[in-house]
């Protein structure tokens, strides 16, 4: 596999970009990474043109033929899998752990899924109907098909907490269909998505059929939105980006998918393990740094538990070691710029000065002399109408609600602009699938923060438009054809 470094990628081709180079810096050390290439607005748009000139021939590809190229993208991505790894950390300041099984491993079981996923039906068949005669008409017995076809172009653009499996969740499913991509990776860790690329074409994807551009600057962004002969737009980013992409799509009726903001209830009974609650919910603090949008990062929790729950929470933060996330034994890693670590802080006292306490963290640097760290931080004592309760933090900062009844707790959940994926902690299992029944979120977890990997994602609300993940995404990466005839 060979990377042209510093270059687009092009209908096949590693162009150099019109724009020059920008440098990826990494999290953990502020040193640079690499150099990026900066795409010009005319470049992104003959990317878009190169995939639309390859749809044709893709488009009408056996299915078998699809699989076979995807199956050996994932066998080059693991043939490298140390080196991929090794990067991603680099770009995206996560831990070694992270890194390898939660980013890279993830990549590659993505492309094996799609692989199988090329070959599942696109066709259902449904129950004939009987037509008497009439202005449309004679009578007869009407059979009909429902077909899945591709979209056509589409726009993948990407989240900067996983530069591995958030790509390939786009990339993968979409090729499956029959679409061809343009893909836009996150500014902060675009390197990756092009080792994503030189994959694809040493598995022999044709000329044009995956198509990645990179820019600093929104110019890049936009114009992968904009342009002319994208069908079709995949996005992954914070709620205010989405609503801005949505509008573009809006005016000239592309498809959207979008996974957006979040800030995940975790609703916590008197009669729930404690103990496996603090767990999950404390993910938050460590997982990818608290840049995640499902983590639970909005505690509510019953009167008679929360003094429990707090002190639980606490010493679960407590006991995480930040720092260098090459280290062995480092949970939490950097969060991904300085501006971000900024912005996280700058919650953090907001929560203070809301009347929120500061049960543990707060700190606005900690970790190595470089580097971008944020403490796991806890602020209970909390009310709904703080902006620390309300607003997307995206770190390791978890909040705490009290509740007194079930029906209180429901309200407050659902107080939010939000609805990702909320979760849900009882002993009493009707109880809390009741409960899951009521919240508005496109996911709800039960006595867990796991996921299956076959069950539709996405959000409520301004979480998000569309469900992708296991054959969703397949879904949601076409459309539906009726093909009617009169037997």
């Amino acid at each position: 596999m060979t990377v042209a470094e510093g270059r687009l990628f092009v209908g096949g081709e590693w162009v150099p970009p019109a724009g020059g180079h920008y440098e990826v810096i990494d999290p953990a050390t502020e040193a640079v990474v690499g150099l990026a290439p900066e795409a010009t607005r005319a470049q992104v748009h003959e990317a878009a043109a190169a995939a639309r000139a390859a749809f044709a021939t893709w488009s009408r590809t056996k299915p078998e033929e699809r699989a076979a190229i995807l199956d050996r993208a994932a066998d080059v991505l693991q043939r490298d899998f140390a080196a991929h790894a090794e990067l991603a950390q680099a770009e995206s300041g996560a831990t070694t752990g992270t890194a390898r099984a939660l980013q890279v491993a993830v990549a590659v079981a993505r492309f094996r899924r799609y692989a199988r996923g090329a070959l599942e039906p696109a066709e259902q068949g449904l129950p004939p109907q009987v037509n008497e005669a009439g202005p449309m008409g004679r009578a007869g017995v009407f059979g009909a098909l429902a077909v899945r076809q591709p979209v056509g172009v589409v726009t993948c653009i990407t989240s900067y907490n996983n530069p591995w499996a958030n790509p390939a969740g786009k990339v993968a499913p979409a090729l499956a269909m029959g679409n061809t991509v343009v893909v836009k990776p996150a500014p902060q860790d675009p390197l990756s998505v092009y080792r994503m690329a030189a994959a694809l074409e040493e598995a022999g994807v044709p000329p044009g059929v995956v198509n990645v551009v990179s820019g600093a600057s929104a110019e890049a962004g936009a114009a992968a939105v904009d342009a002319p002969d994208v069908d079709m737009v995949s996005f992954t980013g914070s709620t205010a980006v989405g609503q801005r992409i949505g509008e573009v799509c809006g005016r000239a009726m592309k498809r959207q998918l979008m996974e957006l903001g979040g800030k995940g209830a975790a609703v916590v009974f008197e009669d729930a393990d404690l103990d496996a609650a603090a767990a999950g919910i404390g993910t938050t603090f460590s997982f990818y740094s608290g840049q995640i949008c499902t983590a639970p990062t909005r505690v509510i929790a019953q009167r008679g538990v929360y003094d429990a729950l707090v002190d639980r929470l606490a010493r679960y933060a407590g006991h995480l070691q930040v720092g260098d996330p090459r280290a062995p034994g480092t949970v939490v890693g950097p969060v991904i710029s300085a501006a971000h670590r900024d912005r996280v802080a700058s919650y953090v006292e907001l929560g203070r000065k809301e009347g929120a306490r500061i049960v543990v963290g707060g700190e606005h640097h900690r970790g190595p002399e470089h580097g971008f760290y944020v403490a796991p931080t806890l602020l209970a004592d909390c009310t709904p109408d703080m902006r620390v309760v309300r607003e997307e933090i995206f770190g390791p900062v978890v909040v705490v609600v009290p509740f007194e009844e079930e029906d209180e707790a429901v309200a407050l959940a659902n107080d939010s602009d939000y609805g990702l994926i909320d979760y849900v902690w009882s002993g009493d299992v009707a109880r809390a699938f009741r409960v899951a029944r009521q919240l508005r979120a496109g996911g709800v977890g039960v006595n867990t923060v796991g996921r299956n990997m076959e069950a539709p994602f996405g959000g409520f609300k301004k979480s998000g438009v569309g469900r992708d993940v296991g054959s969703y995404a397949l879904h949601a990466y076409s459309e539906l054809q009726a093909i009617v005839w009169q037997g």
